[in-house]
């Protein structure tokens, strides 16, 4: 196999990753540490002097972990043991092997941006694990529960439509289901634009109604592979060779993204395109807005316990999609580990093993498709199954808006043309992917 490009990093002054390291990462540990100093009267009121002091101890250690970033310190071994910190000290030998000049120290804006973003987010928890007894508080959730109630109004008119097609999904001939799945796909793709970690934590509702957009939003995807996704899970509803069709959904933010991911999950079983829906999330607060155990089940009682009847009825069926086994919510350690998804059959063979069983993953937003790229300077027109490396655990699909410098499987020339007309394109998530590979 041909050498893989190198890694995208800060060392690219101006680039978006040098960008995020320089402005936006500190602006985050900055919030974090001003949602800690907001709550100390209820740490002091849950946990006594202890809470007060534990406050203050997690507060000390993220603000010289901002002074480490901001000064391009080398990057420091985890200390606290957790299931994770020798998997994570390993990959950072890893790094300073590598290390080619200097001091032999991997640092901040000389690592890849992939490793040091999510190392950010690592260190962040562990700041919580030294500060007992507040290990167990989510400093992002806030913001991920402002996102979905200020998102209200779109909540309650994509629950509506889901309602009415659900209901009269029985009368739709094949290409009126096929309409129908396009949009539901599509409304999962444009959900990816609420990321709280691109916005720096600050609150970035989805007000418009997304689908009545989704026409005007169609030149903006810029890859559309959904009539591979079409084909495969309707033959496999027509020819039912199989009594269960598992549709794998790893997911991205909490908020309005999930909710666009519920509809299309709900969509799925319905419509008979699947059986089963495997969620995957995170295990612990990660990239400001990602999905957690406790967002999920948080979420799907909020919109079971909404005044809106259709919402209520959406919320009502998810809870018994999920006690029933149709809905499978699982985690594990390896989505916030900084390895790239071709490292996955090795480092986390079990993951692997279970995505094997899927018969189509679909990888929502930019982070899942950085590590599946390996976030590195590909040429544009690199074809999708070259720059996954061998990640080919089942029929796979990226549903990403763009939010990073990297991207494959353009055509020859469609790169360079957006770079002319909007040279932010590859950063604001203007733009979208449904890009799929069919293997193995």
């Amino acid at each position: 196999m041909a050498e893989s490009p190198e890694a995208l990093s800060g060392q690219d002054v101006g680039s978006f990753a040098y960008l995020t390291i320089k402005d936006r990462m500190p602006q985050i540990l900055t919030k974090v540490i001003d949602t800690l100093h907001r709550h100390k009267s209820e740490f002091f009121e849950k946990h006594g002097e202890e809470g007060t002091e534990a406050e203050k101890k997690a507060i000390s250690i993220l603000s010289k972990l901002r002074n480490e970033l901001q000064t391009d310190k080398a990057i420091l071994p985890l200390v606290a043991q957790f299931v994770d910190t020798d998997m994570w000290n390993q990959y950072l030998e890893y790094q300073q092997s590598i290390v080619a000049e200097g001091d032999g120290q991997a640092r901040w804006f000389y690592s890849p941006w992939l490793f040091v973003e999510c190392y950010m987010y690592r260190r962040i928890h562990e700041a919580l694990i030294q500060s007992p007894p507040i290990s167990d508080f989510d400093v992002f959730k806030e913001s991920k529960e402002q996102n979905f109630f200020e998102s209200q109004e779109s909540i309650v008119t994509l629950c509506t439509y889901l309602q009415e097609v659900t209901r009269t999904h029985g009368e739709l001939d094949e290409d009126q289901l096929k309409s129908e799945f396009f949009k539901f796909l599509q409304v999962s793709l444009w959900g990816n634009k609420c990321d709280l970690s691109l916005s720096g934590g600050e609150s970035i509702a989805q007000k418009m109604n997304v689908l009545d957009s989704l026409e005007d939003l169609k030149p903006f995807i810029l890859v559309n592979d959904m009539e591979q996704l079409w084909s495969l899970l309707s033959n496999h509803k027509k020819t039912r060779e199989r009594a269960s069709v598992r549709v794998d959904i790893v997911l991205d933010n909490s908020g309005f993204e999930l909710i666009t991911d519920l509809v299309l999950a709900d969509f799925l079983l319905s419509s008979n395109l699947a059986t089963e829906i495997h969620f995957y999330g995170k295990m612990i607060p990660w990239f400001v807005s990602d999905t957690t155990l406790h967002d999920f089940h948080w979420l799907v009682a909020q919109v079971k316990h909404s005044a809106h009847q259709s919402t209520a009825q959406c919320g009502a069926a998810w809870e018994s999609h999920v006690e029933t086994g149709r809905w499978v919510y699982q985690d594990h350690l390896f989505w916030t580990l900084p390895h790239e998804y071709c490292a996955m059959a090795q480092v986390a063979p079990d993951l692997y093993a279970d995505l094997q069983k899927a018969d189509l993953i679909l990888f929502k937003g930019d982070l899942n498709y950085r590590k599946l790229t390996g976030d590195r300077k590909w040429a544009f027109t690199t074809p999708f199954y070259q720059a996954l490396k061998g990640f080919h655990p089942a029929p796979l699909c990226s549903v990403r808006t763009i939010k990073a410098e990297v991207q494959v499987g353009l055509q020859p020339g469609q790169g360079e043309a957006l770079t002319a007309s909007d040279p932010g394109w590859l950063s604001t998530g203007t733009y979208g992917v449904f890009q799929f590979d069919r293997s193995p």
